[in-house]
């Protein structure tokens, strides 16, 4: 949103310490604070800061509305068979069943995408112009990438990648890296 912020480091062990679980009850990342303000869960973060500065939820009441909606559906609908397949895959690999369930995952996440890949069919974003839906949605997506599902479905990676591409994505990405890498 061009607006300045700096990035609050939280290790391990810290997420379950008191001060972070005041900010976040179940001692997770992310949270967000400003002006006396602490919030936690991305879809939150994201309404919020739409809500406080201009350009990621529309001035039309109709087209904020789906947009919102499209937060939700990020989160609620289409990342939890997502999330399903990154704990079948990491943290259920060596289990006996482990064999006969991803496939079973995998479908569900397919079925999402399918449902997903058919609402955006040939257009750049999810409603008429790049909003808070989009954003989510990206993020979620992004969690694709390694698995190779994603690009079963062509017009879902072009829309990653023209989420990606964007200035702001660029912006923060760089930021996380710089970050990361020191």
């Amino acid at each position: 949103m061009g607006q300045p912020y700096e990035v609050r480091l939280v290790s391990f062990r810290a997420l379950k310490e008191p001060a972070h679980l005041a900010l976040h009850p179940f001692g997770q990342i992310p949270t967000y604070e400003e002006d006396g303000l602490a919030l936690f869960e991305t879809g939150a973060i994201v309404l919020h800061i739409g809500e406080r500065y201009a350009g990621l939820l529309p001035g039309d009441p109709h087209a904020r509305a789906r947009a919102i909606a499209w937060v939700f559906a990020s989160v609620n609908t289409v990342e939890p068979p997502i999330l399903e397949l990154v704990t079948a895959k990491i943290f259920e690999a060596g289990k006996s069943w482990a064999k006969e369930r991803l496939p079973l995952v995998e479908d569900r996440v397919r079925e999402r995408l399918k449902q997903l890949s058919a609402h955006l069919g040939d257009a750049d974003w999810l409603d008429s112009s790049f909003n808070a839906g989009d954003l989510m949605m990206v993020s979620v997506l992004l969690r694709l990438r390694s698995s190779g599902l994603l690009d079963e479905y062509p017009n879902l990676a072009a829309y990653v990648a023209r989420g990606e591409a964007r200035p702001a994505y660029k912006r923060a990405f760089a930021a996380q890296l710089a970050v990361n890498t020191r």
